[in-house]
């Protein structure tokens, strides 16, 4: 048995449009702004948090619960770039800008989308841009924080 190993196979790209967020098109992925590169190595944050809901009674002796609400607490921090291009994600994740994050994992991030692939959608909304305090012997960076705006795809298929 082998532990598949995270690095340099994750991919994230940022569509602004998606005809069907549980079936994206690999031509929709393939036109979207690929930010892979841009993304620091520990900058992917997409945590779900499931909340408790309270199911004992007046009679209870113990304290019951099941799962209630999910929701996910997302936020990219991304290198800056000194080029249009490289600076795309600061210039392009602006307050208010709802698209849909695209993750794939597990496959090689040179790999060509592909169909049948597994990917997770998510219908985003940008929060306003933090630029990362200065630091020595670090590039400059800002964190994107972003709100989950309905309910993602987590186990979407590449059509």
């Amino acid at each position: 048995m082998a532990d598949l190993i995270s690095d340099g196979k994750t991919r994230v790209v940022w569509l602004s449009t998606v005809g069907n967020l549980n079936a994206p098109t690999v031509a929709e992925l393939n036109a979207g702004a690929d930010y892979t590169k841009r993304i620091t190595p520990d900058g992917l944050k997409l945590d779900p948090t499931t909340a408790d809901v309270d199911t004992s009674s007046l009679a209870s002796k113990f304290d019951t619960g099941t799962v209630g609400r999910v929701s996910f607490d997302t936020e990219i921090t991304f290198k800056r770039g000194d080029n249009p291009t490289d600076d795309a994600p600061f210039t392009t994740l602006k307050y208010g800008v709802s698209g849909f994050l695209f993750v794939r994992r597990g496959i090689d991030f040179a790999a060509a989308w592909a169909a049948g692939q597994k990917v997770e959608g998510y219908p985003m909304t940008c929060a306003e841009p933090a630029n990362s305090a200065p630091a020595a012997n670090e590039v400059m960076k800002f964190t994107s924080k972003m709100k989950c705006t309905d309910t993602p795809a987590t186990a979407a298929t590449v059509a």
